[in-house]
């Protein structure tokens, strides 16, 4: 996709709709991370499929032949498609190195309170990326652990 060709339309296809079935279990799955840097990787990856799917819902490929262009980030492409969540991406956008330090196991770079904080916000984003795309929200089970 190209910024120049972006244009939006209405519904979402089963793209979205599997992007936010993977956004719902990454958030589950960041809550069960063992630690601080795992948290923060899956809750950051959960805001970004949520992200994605709001693209996908509401912008189109450029359809011109020949038309290759750098990519370009969800972040930068939702902005475009949904100016209403311009501040989520600038937010989830301003994380990205420090999920990548995270996720590359680099130790220190994510406090538990900065996990904890981003999971809120990556759940939150979820609840908000529904709402734009008018799908009901559904409250996930809780999870189980064993023995109890």
């Amino acid at each position: 996709m190209t910024v120049a060709s972006i244009t939006a339309r209405a519904g979402t296809g089963p793209d979205s709709a599997g992007l936010l079935g993977l956004s719902r279990r990454g958030v589950a799955e960041a809550a069960m991370a063992p630690n601080a840097a795992q948290r923060y990787a899956a809750a950051h990856l959960a805001a970004l499929r949520a992200a994605a799917a709001v693209v996908a819902a509401k912008a189109q490929p450029d359809q011109r032949a020949g038309s290759r262009r750098r990519p370009i980030s969800v972040w930068v492409l939702l902005s475009r498609v949904a100016p209403e969540l311009a501040e989520w991406a600038s937010f989830f956008a301003a994380g990205a190195r420090k999920r990548a330090a995270a996720e590359a196991g680099l130790v220190g770079q994510v406090s538990a309170r900065e996990a904890d904080d981003l999971l809120r916000d990556a759940e939150t984003f979820l609840h908000v990326a529904e709402s734009v795309l008018r799908v009901t929200h559904q409250e996930a089970l809780p999870l189980l652990r064993p023995g109890a």
